[in-house]
């Protein structure tokens, strides 16, 4: 938690002192995503929504959210007694509706949906390593190979990555001879009478349930997907500082 104070209350060196707490700006960017509401339509107990907007907008483009992101991943893992670095992944994507707001989107029609998808890579905890969002057209394994390609220098324990069938053919090979990584896909249970849970890949499909639970993510609302994919980490940094704060 002190790095995430650290890196918020950092002040500047020169004009005049903010009007507006970080904690309330903060408290008002949650309160977009988990209510789903417009950024206009801010409760007037926030300050004005335009200042709100250009805090979150500049902390996006300044890389601030993945920061806080990666350090009470840290955190969290090892308040659970695991290494502040995972060894093991689960990869998975979910693709999305999207309203009629401009910006790129395309067709799954595998899952019949036009939007937007999400590519993400959790630990065995569910806490995200990795995070893409795209066009929903867009092939899962041709996503993985870039996002993958953006974390190999930074996970230096990773060893091993589970994934469904939409992650088979060259690129399990790629991932090794690229990345280093094995690649183990996870094959669907027998036919058989009743729902069976897929060994690992559940807790990645659990981290999207943990998504879906902030409104401002049951469809996807950004021009930007860069924008989309900020708002999953700040979905995420909402879950590991309330099992930081009140978890024993």
């Amino acid at each position: 938690m002190a790095d995430y104070l650290s890196i918020l209350s950092k002040k500047k060196k020169q004009g005049r002192p903010p009007k507006h707490s970080k904690r309330i700006i903060v408290n008002a960017i949650l309160y977009v995503l988990r209510a789903g509401c417009a950024w206009e339509l801010l409760p007037n107990d926030f300050p004005p929504y335009k200042t709100i907007y250009h805090y979150f907008n500049e902390w996006r483009k300044h890389g601030l959210w993945q920061r806080i992101h990666d350090k009470l991943r840290q955190q969290t893992r090892t308040k659970a007694g695991r290494d502040p670095e995972p060894s093991a992944g689960i990869m998975d994507s979910q693709s999305v509706k999207m309203t009629d707001q401009a910006g790129n989107k395309g067709y799954d029609g595998g899952k019949k949906i036009k939007g937007r998808k999400r590519h993400i890579l959790v630990d065995v905890l569910g806490l995200v390593i990795a995070v893409s969002v795209t066009a929903a057209n867009i092939q899962e394994r041709t996503e993985a190979k870039r996002m993958l390609g953006s974390i190999k220098n930074r996970m230096p324990r990773l060893e091993i990555i589970w994934a469904d069938r939409g992650y088979t053919g060259p690129f399990v090979e790629w991932v090794r001879q690229t990345c280093g990584w094995i690649v183990e896909i996870i094959k669907p249970v027998k036919k058989e009478p009743g729902f069976h849970v897929r060994p690992w890949c559940w807790r990645v499909e659990r981290t999207f349930g943990w998504l879906n639970k902030n409104r401002r993510l049951s469809k996807d609302y950004e021009c930007l997907t860069e924008t989309s994919k900020v708002l999953i980490l700040i979905a995420m940094i909402r879950i590991m500082t309330r099992r930081l704060v009140f978890e024993k």
